[in-house]
């Protein structure tokens, strides 16, 4: 099936690639944007012996470029799209029975291997782009190398990018051969425009490319970190350029129709401006397009396991994404890229994008994974393993949606949900509405989530819903079919369910961030504890009680995206026994006492409270070490022989190890109920406890067997020669005593402790107490420096001795007597 390609930088490599892909069944490509790589290779690839009858998949990171891949490579051998090469999403497929060049989104692939493990009928998968480093695209290769290693030794998987850490990847495919093509199209000049201190980056990327209409010609790509930064740079342009510039913004949101719109060639005599965000740095071409112009930055998610909230935050762009999006200047003639940033910045910047599996929701990976039979992070070969923080926290809420069982694996549930397709939250909303009748519902209100954009951005998911119900775009006929197909599979005998709102169906999916107002208008807290706001014009501001469904921010005061109202009787019906009356016991940390509560609520939600007289005994004790874990140990009333003793037994766990315990705060405070908690009795408030009881509790946490050592080990006092008694301090690194030097006259010996196997730092002093050396050798001080301490000192202090021979002299605390 010979095609007369065009001929690109990659078109000298393509007989490498394939002769390396014939004789192993792993490959690595290596190719700077513009060297074809995406179009090229797969059509390459098509007339080796090798592939037989079978299909080749290619991976694009978007279904943006997966469509211009797709629509590029049929243009090239004379074809539509649907016949040799087609595509295939989420919610658009263009394949036939005569499609062998298949491309697809990376999360359609890691749902096509998890279907059909065997892959039957492929004969090769490519991954293109591969340094974006998506969480699908990660899960997707590891799938595929566990398919080939266990079922399909002839399948054949090539790594591709533009940009890629080669050295990692390669080690990960157990060093295939790896092609490198140099050089692109067409020369790109690199430029720098340094955005000078408090200038807001939409005026930057206006300035910089009015500057670009004025001066050169050709049509311009701008990249900027988001829809709102596009936005506000379309308004500054509109006034300042002409009836011949077309401004055209570019990011996922926006329809196909949109988005083909903006990759369209301008019409002949026009230019183009194309505001994107980093969707246009990968695998399209933007035909006219020499110049781009990037300010810096991208936006990227960072997902928190302990808070379950995803944010979003603007960071600076990778080397490797830098490069990436000049190369988009260079696609079809010579281009200039222009940096809004000082050149010596670009060392700075991170080498690569961090890999999405280190800052993601890991939830739906957890429950494909356990689908393929593997239960922990690092049963597949991942580049980068997924953290056992976030993996942990996926595998809890599983269990709690009933998908996995206690052993972390599949369960009946558990299946169903990963059917669906749908986000692990969502997929639970629907089965459960499902069993309620309200399954198409269900399903629409899911799809909805799933595709930004759909029925609008209003944050007031029912008012969404309204709209997306009314849109007659290609986009919300497709999405409403996809959610018809959802529920045609789960209709069950029991009849459709009254209409019911978005908040009702929610509450299955986000129990824990069920919202009550703080009374303060836009100011609500969840039952997960955290705080969510809401801009006070906004009508959702004055609800009582919310479902929240997206937020972002931090913690403590979350700031919410998308939202339902609900009303109480809703949870209690939707949630029967969630709200729960109980007494309760607590600190409160501005009396610093215990107190006693009755309560209605949902988890940290309080609906009603009534007090109670103020309880005593072991539950005021547990409720008093809550408050120690609030406010720290500094909170409690140590006496300085209980510092003492905390700082003694400290030493004796640094330096000889278990089983002397631990002291340092943390360790403490993580054993609250061994040696805090039985030693309060009768106590209701912080002012109650006695250091006393701090001294016994510590000195229980030593072994019975270790306790009649530790004064030898490690002993309060010193007695010197002279027999006065001196503290020792185990406050530093290592014990200390403070001494004057006359008080160790006649000692032979380095004083010690440790049962003699550590020494004592000395701090010798003067007779007014200043210090003078610090030793861990007494005896090679008095036969070494002291001559120099003798001399300074017997100036200074001339009524106390200072004898040439200290090690033989008799201590003493007094001066001379008179006359010597």
């Amino acid at each position: 099936m010979p095609f007369d390609l065009p001929h690109l930088p990659v078109s000298e490599k393509l007989a490498d690639l394939a002769e390396a892909l014939g004789r192993e069944n792993r490959a690595v490509l290596s190719a700077p944007p513009g060297a074809g790589k995406t179009t090229l290779v797969p059509l390459h690839l098509l007339d080796q012996p090798w592939r037989g009858d079978g299909r080749i998949v290619l991976l694009e990171p978007r279904r943006l470029a997966a469509r211009a891949a797709a629509g590029r490579m049929a243009n090239l051998i004379g074809e539509g799209v649907g016949d040799t090469v087609g595509y295939r999403m989420r919610l658009d497929n263009r394949v036939s029975a005569r499609t062998r060049i298949e491309v697809v989104t990376e999360g359609v692939f890691a749902r096509m291997i998890l279907d059909d493990p065997e892959l039957q009928g492929v004969a090769a998968v490519l991954f293109d782009e591969f340094h974006e480093r998506s969480l699908d695209a990660d899960f997707g290769l590891a799938l595929a190398l566990d398919a080939q290693a266990a079922l399909r030794p002839d399948l054949r998987i090539l790594v591709m990018s533009a940009t890629l850490d080669i050295e990692r990847v390669a080690t990960l495919l157990d060093n295939p051969p790896v092609i490198v093509s140099e050089g692109r199209s067409f020369p790109i000049e690199i430029r720098h425009q340094d955005r000078p201190g408090g200038t807001r980056i939409e005026d930057a990327v206006t300035s910089a490319i009015k500057g670009a209409l004025d001066q050169e010609t050709g049509s311009i790509l701008a990249f900027l970190p988001g829809q709102a930064e596009i936005r506000r740079v379309a308004e500054r342009l509109q006034d300042r350029v002409n009836a011949s510039t077309h401004v055209a913004p570019l990011y996922g949101n926006l329809s196909q129709k949109e988005q083909d719109e903006a990759i369209r060639p301008a019409p002949a005599g026009t230019r183009k401006v194309v505001l994107a965000t980093s969707i246009a740095e990968t695998s399209i071409t933007i035909d006219g397009v020499r110049i781009v112009i990037d300010s810096g930055l991208q936006r990227l998610p960072v997902f928190e396991p302990s808070t379950g909230i995803t944010r979003l935050e603007t960071v600076r762009v990778s080397r490797a994404s830098a490069d990436q999006r000049a190369g988009r200047a260079g696609r079809t003639e010579p281009g200039i890229a222009i940096r809004l940033w000082h050149q010596g910045q670009t060392a700075a910047l991170p080498a690569f994008t961090p890999p999405e599996i280190l800052a993601s929701d890991l939830s739906n990976l957890v429950l494909d994974m356990a689908h393929w039979g593997v239960l922990e992070p690092h049963g597949l070969r991942f580049i980068d393993p997924p953290p056992v923080a976030a993996w942990n926290e996926a595998r809890i809420l599983l269990q709690t949606l009933g998908a996995l069982d206690q052993t972390g694996a599949l369960t009946g549930k558990g299946r169903s949900m990963r059917d669906l397709a749908l986000p692990a939250r969502l997929s639970a909303m629907v089965l459960t509405a499902a069993e309620n009748g309200q399954a198409a519902e269900a399903a629409r209100l899911a799809v909805l989530l799933t595709e930004q954009g759909l029925g609008g951005t209003s944050l007031d998911i029912d008012e969404r819903l309204r709209r997306f119900e009314q849109e007659k775009s290609e986009r919300a006929s497709g999405a409403r079919r996809l959610a018809e197909r959802i529920a045609d599979g789960l209709r069950s005998a029991r009849p459709q369910g009254m209409h019911t709102s978005a908040g009702r169906l929610l509450i299955y999916a986000y129990p824990d961030r069920i919202a009550l107002s703080r009374g303060a208008r836009g100011r609500f807290v969840m039952a997960n504890g955290r705080g969510a706001e809401i801009e006070e014009t906004e009508r959702l501001a004055g609800s009582q009680m919310l479902v929240i469904a997206d937020l972002t921010g931090q913690a403590a005061r979350g700031r919410v995206l998308a939202a339902a109202e609900i009303r109480r009787d809703d949870v209690e019906e939707r949630m029967p026994g969630a709200i729960r009356t109980a007494d309760e016991c607590f600190f409160d940390p501005a009396s610093r006492q215990v107190r006693a509560r009755r309560t209605t609520r949902l988890g940290a939600i309080v609906f009603d409270e009534t007090p109670l007289p103020k309880p005593g005994g072991a539950e005021a004790a547990r409720a008093l070490a809550d408050g120690v874990r609030q406010l720290g140990l500094s909170a409690l009333p140590f006496s300085k022989t209980g510092e003492q003793l905390r700082q003694r037994i400290g030493f004796l766990y640094r330096s000889m190890g278990e089983p002397w315990p631990d002291m340092g705060d943390d360790a403490l405070l993580a054993r609250l109920e061994d040696w805090f908690i039985p030693f309060q009795t009768n106590v209701r408030s912080l002012a109650d406890i006695t250091p006393g009881s701090l001294f016994d509790g510590l000195l229980s946490l030593v072994p019975p067997a270790l306790q009649r050592d530790l004064d030898r080990f490690a002993p309060t006092h010193f007695t010197a020669p002279t027999g006065q008694s001196h503290p020792i301090r185990y406050d530093g690194d290592e014990p200390t005593l403070s001494i004057r030097v006359q008080e160790l006259f006649g000692l032979k010996t380095h004083p010690s402790v440790g049962g003699g196997r550590l020494p004592l730092l000395l701090e010798l002093t003067s007779p007014a107490h200043r210090p003078i050396q610090t030793t861990r050798d007494l005896p090679g001080f008095w036969a070494g420096s002291w001559k120099d301490v003798r001399s300074d000192m017997r100036g200074r202090y001339p009524k106390h001795p200072w004898p040439e021979n200290p090690a033989d002299a008799a201590p003493t605390t007094r001066a001379k007597p008179r006359g010597t």
